[in-house]
């Protein structure tokens, strides 16, 4: 797929001017956002996404535009598994809803930054090394045995991990939050707030959500283009669909099972092409497998949203069995 540098630099601009947005107009006054303010802001986000993909798929073919639509699609579903953490963490530290907000949108302009650098390192570890994909493959098989002895995201907690054990020891730290403030002075001493703790922990937590995620969009484009504007167009929206879907999250009982399934085809997918590709001399003599037909875009597509389509099915109408049973109880 040959991208124009213009391309590159208004898809880049489109997507600083969505988080200028965020920085500017959203989050400059802390406030807790309405449910129809998070719905109006979340079908805008999407509808961009879509657009974009109809421009990929008019101007690039079906090929391209089925790769994009089945890595944003793949990136938002695993977006929505992190939300999980992000309201554990939120439940954590006790922050208050109208500062949710900023929190969310520091995180998340911090996983953007993340998620790009490894992009580029995948990308050119792929295009040096054939031998990547099987790494990323069997990643991705183990993640997802791993996801579905999870089992329900109800079960987990948020312990603090040893980057954030460091941050108290080293910086001190207020027991009480100031407004919007990150850092404030007291007695003369300048100590960091339970916000800024929140903040590091969700990037923190960030830097775990890319290791899986993109892995997981590499087996779908190997297009550096459209991994990139799949990872940025799912991550600019989960500050509203955070709080589109808050009260709702649990009910996604089954959400762990479906992208363990995901995960799982992802990683077989991955191991497919990397057999395709293979120069390992202990495989295969270091000759291309093809016995096994490589799996096609339309089929991982038609895998993950059907696969996500069941999962949410099954889990509302667990949600209703289990509230049927409660009253009868």
């Amino acid at each position: 797929m040959d991208v124009p540098f213009w391309v590159w630099a208004l898809t880049v601009a489109v997507i600083l001017a969505m988080l200028a947005v965020d920085l500017v107009g959203h989050v400059r006054t802390p406030h807790a956002p309405s449910l129809r303010e998070a719905a109006t802001w979340s079908a805008v986000y999407v509808g961009i996404a879509v657009v974009f993909g109809l421009l990929v798929l008019w101007f690039a073919g079906p090929e391209y535009g089925g790769e994009y639509f089945a890595g944003y699609v793949t990136e938002k579903s695993l977006s929505v598994d992190n939300l999980f953490v992000f309201v554990l963490i939120m439940g954590s530290f006790a922050v208050p809803r109208e500062l949710q907000q900023k929190v969310l949108l520091y995180g998340i302009t911090f996983a953007l930054v993340l998620r790009t650098v490894f992009i580029l390192v995948g990308a050119a570890a792929i295009e040096e090394f054939s031998w990547v994909f099987y790494l990323f493959g069997a990643f991705l098989v183990w993640t997802a045995i791993a996801q579905a002895r999870s089992g329900s995201q109800q079960e987990h907690e948020f312990h603090e991990n040893a980057v954030l054990r460091l941050t108290r020891k080293v910086l001190p730290t207020t027991e009480e939050y100031h407004s919007d403030q990150l850092t404030t002075r007291l007695g003369g001493k300048r100590y960091i707030t339970p916000l800024a703790v929140a903040l590091i922990a969700i990037g923190s937590a960030d830097v775990l959500f890319a290791v899986d995620s993109i892995p997981a969009i590499f087996g779908l484009t190997q297009e550096t283009f459209l991994v990139v504007a799949a990872n940025a167009f799912s991550l600019l929206g989960l500050r509203q669909l955070f709080f589109l879907l808050d009260g709702l999250l649990d009910r996604l009982v089954f959400l762990s099972y479906g992208l363990a399934v995901i995960l799982g085809f992802i990683g077989v997918k991955l191991l497919v092409h990397a057999l395709h590709t293979n120069e390992l001399p202990f495989i295969n003599g270091g000759e291309h497998v093809t016995a096994i037909p490589e799996i096609p875009t339309w089929l991982s597509l038609t895998v993950i949203v059907a696969t996500l389509a069941v999962t949410t099915i099954a889990s509302l109408a667990k949600n209703r069995s289990d509230r049927a049973v409660r009253p009868a109880a």
